[in-house]
């Protein structure tokens, strides 16, 4: 490619990122309107920087409560993920039987056939365990009907890389297998580990549909239920919404900022072997 054509490509990529970026704009320009300024002006600036929309939001949102249900959620959710499916990945990577291939198809199955098709039997096992209404039962749900398909999926494929001789030089040494997983192998998934806990956490917490079924309590109610909320049925107040929707995205953006370095190099080298 020669120097005119990436002069080109460079001009239509700026152009595509900056029509991508209009409608973070017009989000985040909102949030310090007020409504007349908004409906008058949905492009232009304010005429003045205010924090009085967030403060209501915060206010409204209760966003504290929100915030911390969400955390207790997401933590608890990803803790388990991690734990369960790494554990699942080994065993189906190491077994060369062809009754843990079947498992593991089975667990594929998973990532092809939407949860939502068995949500009412869903709903009565919930209610059978007695969870419903806590966020034990949002917790359970996310790990073993929603994420952990795809966890074991990623973390099959990072165990596939590690070589099985130091495995077995630990097993020389006196290790049985659970010492050798936590001790040789787990160490080893940081990577992987940190990608899975990135991608779940965003799908954790950006997931509307399993609070919104299994949490009636407003105080266990997450940022998302919240939001939604304050949606009015005939027409909505776009600015006290929007500054909803900052509030309930910036902790997921400041993790993913934080957690972003290693997202890459765990999906890369999971995707080394099948």
């Amino acid at each position: 490619m020669n120097k005119r054509s990436l002069i080109i490509l460079e001009i239509v990529l700026l152009i595509l990122a900056v029509i991508m970026l209009i409608p973070i704009y017009y989000l985040l320009v909102t949030t310090f309107k007020t409504p007349a300024e908004a409906a008058l002006s949905p492009m232009g600036l304010p005429q003045s920087f205010m924090l009085d929309n967030y403060i209501k939001a915060f206010t409204a949102m209760n966003y504290p409560r929100a915030l911390l249900n969400n955390v207790i959620i997401n933590v608890s959710s990803v803790s388990l993920l991690v734990a369960f499916s790494s554990m699942a990945a080994y065993v189906i990577a190491r077994r060369p039987e062809k009754m843990y291939k079947r498992i593991y198809g089975i667990f594929m199955i998973g990532l092809m056939v939407p949860f939502q098709i068995s949500l009412i039997p869903l709903y009565k096992v919930v209610s059978g365990l007695g969870v419903m209404n806590s966020l034990v039962g949002v917790i359970l749900v996310s790990v073993f009907c929603i994420n952990m398909s795809f966890s074991i999926f990623l973390f099959k494929g990072f165990i596939n890389t590690i070589p099985y001789e130091l495995e077995e030089a630990a097993a020389i040494d006196g290790c049985n297998k659970l010492r050798v997983y936590w001790v040789i192998v787990f160490p080893l998934l940081k990577p992987i580990i940190a990608t899975v806990c990135i991608l779940n956490a965003l799908a954790v917490w950006n997931d509307f549909m399993t609070p919104l079924l299994f949490l009636q309590s407003p105080s266990k109610a997450v940022i998302l239920l919240e939001v939604y909320k304050n949606v009015g049925p005939f027409s909505t107040d776009w600015t006290a919404f929007f500054p909803m929707m900052v509030l309930g995205v910036l902790p997921m953006i400041i993790f993913y900022l934080f957690m972003q370095r290693f997202i890459i190099n765990g999906v890369v080298a999971g995707s080394v072997k099948g």
